[in-house]
Order: C-alpha cells, then structure tokens, then sequence
C-alpha cells in the first residue's frame, strides 16, 4: 500500500467521512465539507489539509506552502512530495486528524474524544 493510500484510508476512518472527487481532484468531506485534499500530480503526491495548530511549524518545511485560491488565507497548506518519496505519514496523520476537527461539526468531534 502506498503512503497516500495508508493517509486515504486514515481521512475515510473518521466519523461521517466520504470521498468525493470535484475538480476531479480526490478529496475526503465531513458533513458535505472538505477536510482533506489526497492527489498524485505528476511530479509526486500532493496532500492539502486546513491547519491551525501546526501551522506555523509545518510552513517551515520546505515542501509546504500556503494553498492557492485564497485557502492559504484560511490556515490552508499544501505539502508537495517527489515521486516515490517517502511521506511523513505519522506527521500528516496528525495534521489530518487536525483538518477534521477544524472542519467537523463539534457533535462529530465529541465522537472522538469520547
């Protein structure tokens, strides 16, 4: 199993979580809202998720930036990774649990600290 696949897999693990796929990119909502963005472009695997938290630290590393169409503005960050790279999956697992409690209604979020 790939990297993305084991991060795919851990985004679809959460309450109410679905895959849809607009823009013809592959994206996991909550409740009709996107928490996650989990692609492959041809230069490598590209993950976007909504941060607060982290934020700060992950815009230090160089393979992240703030994402386009103004979601930057919205804590939004894009981590671009080398074809046949390694990801950091422990780290972007945590940034997706992050992303869900950011986007999740509280019910959902409660779910999971219960």
């Amino acid at each position: 199993m790939s990297d993305l696949e084991t991060l795919r897999e851990a985004a679809l693990a959460y309450p109410d979580a679905a895959e849809d796929f607009p823009w013809g990119e592959w994206v996991v909502k909550v409740r009709g809202k996107i928490f996650a963005f989990l692609n492959q472009d041809d230069d490598g695997p590209v993950v976007t998720l909504k941060l607060r938290a982290s934020h700060g630290e992950a815009m230090t590393m160089p393979f992240v930036t703030p994402t386009g169409y103004n979601l930057g503005r919205a804590g939004w960050v894009t981590a671009r990774f080398a074809t046949g790279e390694h990801l950091p999956v422990g780290m972007l697992k945590a940034w997706i649990d992050e992303s869900y409690r950011l986007v999740a209604p509280k019910t959902l979020v409660k779910k999971l600290d219960a």
